[in-house]
């Protein structure tokens, strides 16, 4: 019974990403078109490095605050930007159907809405419905704001990072564990048992970074997995780039701005996912990065080489 449960959360895992990555496939497009493209120059590889050190100040930031329990600071800022987030991705999905001075207003009670439920009821299936809604949003417009060279080395520089907090300094298992206590979109949660409610969830036992299981409950498996937002969202910006930049055939699927080098940057990184969750269950505490960005990178690269490029043109070079 243990087992199945399991499988159901791997698949329920894999799931999660899917969703992410295909719906940032489906957004590349009206991003696009609606001049969301944040950068002048998105070959630009400064463009990637200025991101990182977003990263690791808003890192800084909030290990600093959760040191100065200034827990309810962090929340209201996640909970800020998933509505500016999910305002992006509905007003470009959600038709006019009525407007304010030009304003899409079921798009704007749709994103408030989703902000709503973060602070009256942040129980699992509303922070994952938000994560989806946040990181394909995220996705599609990073990839778009990427050209593949850089987001070739933003995916390389994070790996790399993550890395060094997890297995050296540490330091990304203490935001880990402050980040669990807000209960906000920055986690992706699959519950493992039947009942499990997020909620109630007072569990300090961290098994991992971007990945780890809860504690034990009472027949001695495991409550729920748990994964970083940014492990599904760091790996899909490859990918929504590659649809994006890489001038290669579309595969016509409706709605998906789908190509055989993004396609093989979703298989690689579901492929890296896997490998990830075999290693989390058996029980210790793993970097999500390495495995994902890593598994997104070949995966890409095969599909480029496959559809004809040369691995400078792959590369960006």
């Amino acid at each position: 019974m243990e087992q199945r449960r399991l499988l159901v959360a791997v698949a329920g895992t894999v799931g999660l990403f899917l969703a992410i990555q295909l719906g940032a496939l489906a957004l590349v497009e009206p991003f696009q078109s609606a001049g969301l493209q944040a950068v002048e120059d998105p070959e630009d590889p400064t463009n990637s490095f200025l991101y990182i050190g977003a990263i690791l100040v808003a890192t800084g930031l909030m290990l600093a605050a959760f040191k100065l329990d200034l827990h309810w600071l962090i929340r209201g800022l996640v909970v800020l930007a998933s509505v500016l987030l999910s305002w992006y991705v509905l007003s470009v999905v959600v038709p006019p159907a009525v407007t304010v001075d030009g304003l899409n207003v079921p798009a704007a009670i749709g994103a408030i809405a989703i902000g709503a439920g973060l602070v009256v009821y942040p129980e699992w299936y509303v922070i994952d419905a938000a994560g989806v809604v946040m990181g394909a949003g995220a996705a599609g417009l990073f990839g778009i704001t990427f050209g593949i060279g850089p987001a070739l080395v933003l995916l390389t520089v994070l790996a790399v990072y993550d890395a060094v907090s997890v297995y050296g300094t540490e330091h990304m298992l203490s935001l880990a564990d402050g980040v669990m206590e807000i209960k906000v979109p920055v986690l992706l949660i699959v519950p493992v048992s039947p009942g499990y409610s997020f909620l109630d969830d007072g569990s300090d036992d961290r098994d991992g970074d971007n990945e780890r299981d809860d504690e034990p409950d009472e027949n001695g498996g495991r409550d729920a997995f748990f994964i970083g937002l940014g492990d599904a969202v760091i790996p899909t910006i490859l990918i929504a780039s590659a649809a994006f930049f890489v001038a290669t055939p579309s595969l016509g699927v409706p709605g998906l701005a789908l190509t055989v080098p993004a396609l093989g940057g979703m298989v690689g990184t579901l492929a890296g996912l896997l490998v990830l969750l075999w290693l989390v269950l058996q029980g210790r505490a793993h970097a999500g990065l390495p495995l994902l960005n890593g598994g997104a990178v070949a995966g890409y690269l095969a599909g480029a080489l496959a559809s004809g490029l040369t691995l400078a043109q792959a590369l960006g070079l």
